[in-house]
């Protein structure tokens, strides 16, 4: 027995449509697989920053690791390797720098807010002995 298009359920149209709603909802999730491992540290590196606040405490290096990471994604893009390796390790290094400075920078200010609260407790101390 032949079958044909005729014996279908559903018009062709219907099923071509279907066919190429789920390629393309497929597509993103292959172009991220597609990330080399360089590239995916500095994307997840850039990420920690940003939740460490870096953009407060770490302007600068922040900038600076979102730029190179841009640039890599870019080289990424154009199929150049040697430079998307080079731009992501460098986003990566910028990234942690970031983290790390805001990571400081909480850590200072933690000590200072101890250290005044020690200085006023010793204050209290200090006025209670004398009555």
């Amino acid at each position: 027995m032949i079958v044909s298009f005729a014996h279908f359920r559903r018009p062709l149209h219907v099923m071509a449509a279907a066919v190429a709603a789920l390629a393309l909802a497929g597509a993103p999730a292959v172009a991220q697989s597609a990330l080399t491992p360089e590239l995916e540290a500095a994307v997840q590196a850039v990420q920690r920053a940003d939740q460490a606040d870096a953009d407060q405490y770490a302007p600068e290096p922040l900038a600076s690791a979102r730029q190179a990471l841009a640039q890599a994604q870019a080289a990424h893009a154009a199929r150049d390797k040697k430079k998307t390796l080079e731009l992501a390790q460098r986003a990566a290094v910028d990234a942690d720098l970031a983290r790390a400075r805001s990571q400081e920078a909480v850590a200072v200010a933690e000590v200072a807010q101890r250290k005044a609260e020690i200085a006023d407790l010793q204050r209290q101390v200090g006025t209670e002995a004398q009555r």
